[in-house]
């Protein structure tokens, strides 16, 4: 309810809580909009945009202290519940294209989550149709990203997948058992949802940035490399014969190419040609729609893929080709017979599964929220829309809590794992969604479809659900040559090599070899990173005065000051990059560079390192470790009689000064004169008190 606040020119201290109207006291009528404002006194508050709902401006004094307290726990509800904030901005121009977009992706996606449900994650049909009655809905309320839409994806499906032929392997359940199967599924996604939760509450919305980039297109290449070829053997027809040779349909994707080749002569005619037809019909549409759609947009709301999965199930079931051997969906309902199903995951009957899923869980988890995250990163929120929503901020750690949330219910209706495609929210947007009430829609058609529509799905030919599932697998492959030939071009061998690496490890040993492979060196790059120290050694430009730069990029434009070292520290110091820290600077003074290997003989002569000065102006952070080690080598130099300086120092009163003071470096170094403004100040000093050590010493020996 908006609070309405007198706008009389009366002083006083007012603070008032803003929501879209004020109150004339003068003609008693409120006043609504954007220019909605309060007048008083000296000021004037106005509402800049309709959407900033519940906002509080405080003037010339303060609220009551429970009211001060109500408004700002609106504030921070507004902030974590987003529906708070877009429902009060939502028109009914906006009801259209959210219609027609949510109609338009249950024509594609609901067949498609059949599809993905039986034939990658080798669960129930129906469990796949949960992913869109759950998360599009519980993320429209919690998501930050207006255009948005979750659902399950290829690569999660097919990962879920994994696990559950680990358990039927492992004789923990049969393939013919669907209610261990959808158990095992609510596990698997109710495990990936906790890790996003938890990862969304502890503020790790970073995480996206841990897997390079190398890795996600190796891996997400060899995904669809593998759901390729699994697929050719539902739509040769060869199910039923794999199925009788030991190891075929949980081997790698090497034996399957070879069962492939070897009983390609007993394949199923009708279903090669129902399967690849589709695929070629899909494929032909797919690119019409990508030529025509600069000049005739209206034609994204084609749904050709339903077209197909209609026309399919009309001609089986007139011309009954399932009694020719055509493999048919059939009735799609729950393993328990109930339409929705809740079975918490979190049992302690399902402890062993939970240990079992955890790594691909994780992985699960990583992969979703990545893609996830570029699909918002590239719709945006509503900064600067002028036919949306507006004030939508987009936020990486709400993104985790509304992902979490949506799977961990979801894994407690034991339904596939479901994040934020781009292809989908692109749909989305292209067919007119403009808010989350498209998610919201999405989420009833298919309740509507779970309750009374599954019957007509029943002669829906598996070699065309198969066949959809190829054109998605196809579109992971496709961007890779992409990566490939800009890899090739600038040369990046490591890149090359690592996506090499994790694609021929999936393909031909298994997905689980290829996560280890992949997750293990991308956090080993990460550490290498991040524990590499990146000291410089500084030289003075010629006819300047203050002017310094790095000796060792550009070695001839410099010239190295007699008697000193200067050492530029660009970095925070931590205990991950100070572990090396004093071997680097003892071949600064040795070579000059930190490249050079330590075999090499001593380039540097000791006359030049008589004085050490450390440029800090870098050094934004310092933890306890960091000032042990520093302390250490400050101690080391005077130990040597060599006198040290810091220049470009942070202030006094920040953390990094008192930890100097603390630890005795100030004192060590001879006090407050050795830390200076500028490295040209230093090199000064260091001068002076050359000079005054010489004069002392003659001093000393004429006394003598």
């Amino acid at each position: 309810m908006p609070w309405e606040t007198p706008s009389s020119g009366t002083g006083g201290s007012l603070a008032v809580m803003v929501e879209l109207r004020t109150v004339d006291s003068s003609t008693g009528k409120s006043k609504v909009g954007l220019d909605a404002g309060v007048d008083g006194g000296q000021e004037k508050v106005t509402i800049a945009k309709t959407g900033e709902a519940l906002r509080w401006v405080r003037r010339a004094g303060s609220l009551p202290p429970m009211e001060h307290e109500a408004r700002g726990i609106c504030m921070y509800l507004v902030y974590y519940f987003p529906i708070l904030q877009w429902i009060t901005q939502y028109r009914w121009a906006f009801l259209k294209g959210d219609l027609i977009a949510a109609l338009t992706m249950a024509s594609f996606y609901i067949p498609m989550s059949l599809s993905y449900a039986s034939n990658l994650g080798h669960i129930p049909p129906i469990n796949g149709l949960y992913s869109f009655v759950f998360n599009p809905l519980l993320y429209a309320l919690l998501g930050s990203c207006p255009q948005m839409v979750v659902g399950p994806e290829a690569a999660g499906s097919l990962l879920l997948g994994t696990v559950v032929k680990a358990s039927i392997n492992g004789g923990h359940s049969g393939e013919d058992d669907d209610d261990m199967n959808a158990r095992i599924a609510g596990v698997v996604t109710g495990v990936a949802g906790a890790v996003i939760l938890i990862a969304g509450l502890t503020r790790l919305g970073f995480l996206d940035s841990v897997l390079s980039r190398p890795f996600l297109r190796g891996f997400i290449s060899a995904i669809g490399f593998v759901i390729l070829v699994d697929q050719l053997i539902p739509e040769m027809g060869l199910f039923h014969v794999a199925k009788h040779v030991g190891g075929v349909n949980h081997g790698s994707s090497l034996d399957k190419i070879i069962f492939l080749a070897r009983n390609a002569g007993k394949a199923h005619r009708l279903t090669c040609a129902m399967a690849f037809g589709s695929f070629a019909v899909i494929m032909v549409c797919r690119e019409v729609k990508r030529r025509l759609q600069p000049r005739i947009p209206s034609i994204a709301y084609v749904p050709d893929r339903f077209i197909i999965v209609v026309l399919s199930a009309i001609l089986t079931g007139v011309f009954r080709w399932d009694r020719q051997g055509l493999e048919i969906l059939g009735d799609v309902k729950s393993s328990t017979g109930s339409p929705f199903t809740f079975r918490f995951p979190f049992i302690p009957t399902h402890m062993q599964n939970v240990r079992e899923a955890m790594s691909t869980s994780f992985l699960i988890a990583l992969l979703g929220f990545f893609e996830s995250s570029v699909a918002a990163k590239s719709l945006g929120g509503g900064e600067g829309k002028k036919d949306g929503l507006q004030a939508m901020s987009l936020s990486a750690n709400r993104e985790l809590v509304a992902l979490g949330v949506a799977n961990v219910v979801g894994g407690c209706f034991m339904a596939l794992p479901a994040f934020g495609g781009y292809g989908r929210s692109k749909v989305n947007v292209a067919t007119g969604g403009r808010t989350p009430m498209s998610s919201i829609f999405l989420s009833l058609i298919t309740v509507i479809c779970i309750l009374f529509l599954l019957p007509y799905f029943y002669y829906l030919p598996k070699a065309v659900l198969s066949s959809m599932i190829s054109v998605v697998a196809y579109s992971l492959i496709e961007e890779a040559p992409h990566d490939i030939s800009f890899f090739l071009h600038i040369r990046a061998w490591p890149e090359l090599f690592l996506m090499s690496l994790i694609f021929l490890s999936t393909v031909f040993f298994s997905l689980s070899l290829g996560i280890a492979l992949g997750i293990g060196l991308s956090l080993l790059s990460v550490v290498r990173h991040a524990t590499k120290p990146r000291i410089q050694i500084l030289g003075k430009v010629p006819g300047s005065h203050d002017q310094f730069e790095n000796a060792e990029t550009s070695p001839n434009q410099v010239e190295f000051v007699d008697g000193c070292l200067i050492v530029k520290i660009p970095e925070p110091l931590t205990f991950a990059n100070t572990g090396d820290l004093k071997g680097r600077l003892r071949r600064l003074e040795l070579y000059g560079t930190t490249t050079a290997h330590p075999a090499l003989p001593r380039v540097r002569d000791p006359q030049h390192n008589s004085n050490i000065i450390f440029d800090i102006h870098g050094v934004t952070g310092l933890d306890g470790s960091g000032t042990q080690v520093l302390t250490e080598i400050v101690e080391t130099y005077v130990a040597r009689g060599v006198r040290v300086f810091f220049c470009r120092c942070p202030k006094e009163e920040s953390q990094i000064w008192k930890l100097f003071e603390k630890s005795g470096i100030v004192e060590r170094c001879g006090g407050r004169r050795h830390f200076v403004r500028s490295v040209d100040e230093a090199l000064r000093m260091a001068e002076m008190e050359s000079l005054s050590d010489f004069f002392e010493g003659d001093s000393g020996e004429v006394g003598a």
